[in-house]
């Protein structure tokens, strides 16, 4: 939890909003791969992209 602190500090600080939707992106991404490993719904995700 620190490290989100810091890094929100770090935006705040530096003003670089811009990279909160790229974070988001990379978050949900990372989520669905952890998720969908050994799952029955693996095959539907691979035919999204």
């Amino acid at each position: 939890m620190e490290f989100i602190k810091e890094f929100w500090e770090f935006l705040k600080i530096r003003k670089k909003y811009w990279l909160l939707p790229i974070i988001f992106v990379l978050v949900l991404f990372g989520g669905l791969i952890i998720l969908s490993q050994g799952s029955a719904v693996a095959p539907f995700i691979y035919t999204l992209f």
